[in-house]
């Protein structure tokens, strides 16, 4: 099976505009091709994910990814998939941001000896003469035709500002520049980042020809990934520091069943033949399969070491085990206790279960609240200290997140 056919059997390919040439380069490892990533946070979380193990894949198979940090069009924002306009965002955070983005992405790609770039659009961007960009990128852009991208569509309801009006413009410019200054011949992106990509590609071969080399190839449900960054709790990042590897791992081995087999073929790198196997498995089988697909991921993203300890964690909670040293803990204080109680609703707030004590007492209203597999159902419910005299209690939010508390 070539590289090209392998993404499509997992489920990695949608749209693209040449795809016997696209097909030829990537099996031949003649791709200089590049993704983008806005620097909006401080940690890339597991939205990114997608977008990191394509690029892996296809450096390994001889290509020669590009990875974009867009400390540039981070000043504008982009308008995809948005009802509401970005908060703009300062020149010191988005260089912060980007740095903490070329930490993490080494992990996944290899820029040793120039077999990867990781390269700043702001190199370029900044530096732009107004005029000069409206004469020479403007020109070869119709208005009419940008109103009808999906991107701009949803923020027509509410008002599109003339700042993001321009993002398109300044994406197509990123191409541009990375194919004259590295010879960057292909783009990839998500399905939202199409009408994006496809101003890229025609503005290449506008300026410079119908010769010129650019091809473009979106990202089956990256959309969706990026929804995967999302929970209750916010996102899933990247970084051990804002969720921990047994958090990543439980985030993971919870995937609903109908989304454990996509996963495994998008997201790791098991053998087709061996995730294949896995779609009869039922039942039980199935949470073998999400546990296969969490090891496989904070080994990824954490190392092998750390899949081990939340492998064991999570075996421990649910298999009777006692080893419980890698779960989440929190401690408390004896300024938390008042008459040697603690209420539930301040334990779930202080945890981070809950976001806030009405959050806390929805999920008590809901019955998703267990403390020692004990429900709480009182929204004044306490836990006595000595409570803790194993050492901890283990407090539940439903069947999927759970918290050690300890003095």
């Amino acid at each position: 099976m070539t590289i090209f056919e392998e993404l499509k059997a997992r489920g990695l390919l949608a749209q693209l505009t040449d795809e016997e040439e696209i097909k030829e380069l990537i099996n031949n490892g003649k791709a200089t091709f590049y993704i983008g990533f806005d620097p909006t946070a401080d940690s890339l979380h597991v939205g990114h994910f997608m977008a990191l193990c394509l690029m892996k894949r296809l450096q390994m198979a001889g290509n020669r990814p590009i990875a974009l940090l867009g400390g540039g069009t981070a000043m504008v924002g982009d308008p995809s998939g948005r009802t509401d306009m970005r908060s703009m965002m300062t020149v010191e955070t988005i260089q912060h941001n980007c740095q903490c983005f070329q930490k993490q992405m080494s992990k996944f790609i290899d820029f040793s000896d120039g077999k990867a770039l990781m390269v700043n659009n702001a190199d370029w961007l900044m530096g732009l003469n107004y005029v000069q960009l409206l004469r020479d990128v403007g020109a070869h852009f119709s208005v009419n035709r940008m109103l009808t991208a999906e991107c701009y569509k949803q923020r027509m309801e509410k008002g599109l500002s003339f700042l993001e009006f321009n993002y398109m413009i300044m994406q197509s410019y990123d191409f541009l520049a990375l194919f004259q200054k590295y010879g960057c011949n292909m783009q990839f992106g998500g399905d939202d980042q199409w009408s994006n990509m496809l101003g890229g590609t025609e503005l290449i071969r506008r300026k410079l020809g119908k010769d010129a080399y650019a091809m473009t190839i979106t990202l089956l449900l990256n959309s969706e990934g990026k929804k995967m960054g999302k929970t209750q709790k916010g996102a899933v990042w990247l970084d051990p520091e804002k969720t921990s590897p047994f958090e990543f791992f439980q985030y993971w081995r919870n995937v609903d069943d109908a989304d454990v087999i996509k996963c495994l073929k998008m997201l790791t790198f098991l053998p087709l033949e061996e995730i294949e196997a896995m779609e009869a498995w039922e039942g039980s089988q199935l949470n073998k399969a999400k546990e296969i697909l969490a090891f496989e991921l904070t080994k990824l993203v954490h190392s092998e070491e750390e899949a081990n300890k939340a492998l064991s964690a999570t075996q421990a909670l649910f298999g009777g085990g006692s080893d419980l040293s890698h779960m989440p803990t929190t401690q408390l204080a004896p300024e938390d206790f008042n008459e040697d109680k603690v209420p539930v609703v301040d334990l779930l707030v202080k945890t981070g279960l809950a976001p806030s004590k009405a959050e806390a007492k929805r999920l008590i209203k809901q019955g998703g609240i267990l403390v020692d597999d004990v429900k709480i159902t009182q929204f004044d419910a306490a836990v006595e200290k000595s409570s803790f005299e194993k050492g901890h209690i283990i407090l539940k939010k439903g069947k999927k997140s759970f918290h050690k508390v300890i003095l």
